[in-house]
């Protein structure tokens, strides 16, 4: 795997928003209930030219629960009614915390798209840095997307049920303490209290700026996940309530190497 930094500064990214090959999304993302709705902050205020990726709509909907992964087929045609090719360099962004942009780098590097790269600090920095931003809705001129899933990045419920026994694989859960400790209640109804026997925390929102938006350096992250108890030279899982919060923990992974 390369470990080349998948972030990028909004300084990179001034520099480089209007190039013809550079795709900005949206992805912006909250849990149930959480009002505004991300398409309706997109509306209000997003990076110039920048196109909303709506991961429930980006899903298998044949599945009831939400956001699951979908064909590679659907990704492709999807992705490319937003105006991304194979050619394409995609930058990634959200207007909140590190929620929901490493979710769609995930799902683009899944999907074979390799260069594809999120925006440090995302929209909160860009507007803290005075940086032009757009109303409205962005209509991209459809293009051609093919897609190929490389099912060794997502790990199945059936592979998780079998790694409660055989611990081959550490798993990381991302949810804050109170969540994971069922302290808390889940988001969803109907969702039980608790975590996978076996799993670790380490919550997401702890491996970012919260005044800034942009990841913390390289050794905060790693005494994150070792003050855990996570061994970092053996194979990880990330897990959260749904599949969004996770990939925060596996993009400081990556990072990590």
């Amino acid at each position: 795997m390369t470990t080349a930094d998948p972030l990028v500064s909004t300084e990179w990214l001034a520099d480089h928003i209007n190039d013809a090959n550079v795709k900005v999304l949206d992805a912006t993302f909250k849990l149930p209930g959480v009002l505004p709705l991300p398409k309706d902050d997109y509306l209000a205020a997003h990076l110039p030219g920048a196109v909303f990726f709506d991961v429930d709509a980006v899903s298998d909907h044949s599945n009831p629960l939400p956001h699951m992964f979908p064909s590679a087929e659907q990704f492709g045609s999807d992705v490319g009614n937003l105006g991304i090719s194979n050619a394409d360099t995609v930058v990634i962004y959200d207007a909140g915390g590190w929620v929901a942009a490493p979710r769609a780098w995930w799902m683009f590097l899944s999907y074979g798209h390799g260069n594809v790269r999120i925006l440090n600090g995302g929209l909160k920095k860009w507007r803290a840095e005075g940086r032009a931003v757009e109303s409205g809705d962005v209509k991209p001129k459809p293009a051609t997307f093919k897609a190929s899933y490389d099912p060794k990045r997502v790990r199945s419920m059936e592979q998780l049920v079998a790694n409660v026994e055989s611990r081959a694989e550490q798993v990381i859960d991302a949810r804050p303490a109170e969540r994971f400790e069922g302290r808390a209640a889940e988001p969803r109804p109907g969702i039980r209290s608790g975590h996978i026997p076996g799993a670790r925390n380490v919550p997401y929102a702890g491996l970012f700026d919260a005044a800034t938006g942009e990841m913390k350096p390289l050794d905060e992250l790693r005494k994150a996940f070792t003050g855990a108890g996570v061994k970092l030279d053996t194979p990880i899982v990330t897990s959260c309530g749904s599949g969004v919060s996770a990939v925060v923990l596996t993009l400081a992974l990556y990072r990590l190497g």
